[in-house]
């Protein structure tokens, strides 16, 4: 594996049980058990009603593009290959919003609504980063 040059996640006692799932392949969420609110981002605490009783789902890993921007102009060095890439707002099929890329399609061929599912990009032997891809038919 060549070495990676991008920015890497450092997780800890908050996000750890994210990335290890991660690495197997899984997407995990938090759920709060006294409202039933999904979130993502990792946090100690429900963003809904504030409860530090969070448990970790796995999500099914499909969901839909809520907002995208094309990059352009890498913001350093090692992103210039990559140049032009999506980022997108994935609203995930739970109620919850993630933020990643979308991969294995061309920029222009993104859309507001497409359905997509996730994916996992090693990018060293301990992370794992999730990409989201349009949805293949089943």
């Amino acid at each position: 594996m060549q070495a990676y040059e991008k920015p890497v996640p450092v997780p800890d006692h908050v996000t750890g049980p994210f990335w290890e799932a991660a690495k197997q392949g899984r997407l995990l969420i938090q759920r709060c058990p006294n409202c039933g609110v999904h979130q993502f981002y990792p946090q100690s605490s429900c963003r809904s009603c504030l409860s530090a009783e969070l448990e970790w789902v796995e999500a099914k890993g499909k969901g839909a593009i809520y907002s995208y921007t094309v990059i352009h102009r890498a913001p350093s060095r090692p992103f210039e290959p990559d140049v032009p890439y999506t980022v997108a707002l994935v609203d995930l099929d739970e109620g919850c919003r993630m933020i990643s890329n979308i991969v294995e399609v061309s920029p222009e061929a993104v859309r507001i609504g497409m359905p997509v599912e996730v994916v996992f990009e090693e990018i060293t032997p301990e992370i794992s980063l999730p990409k989201f891809r349009p949805r293949r038919q089943s």
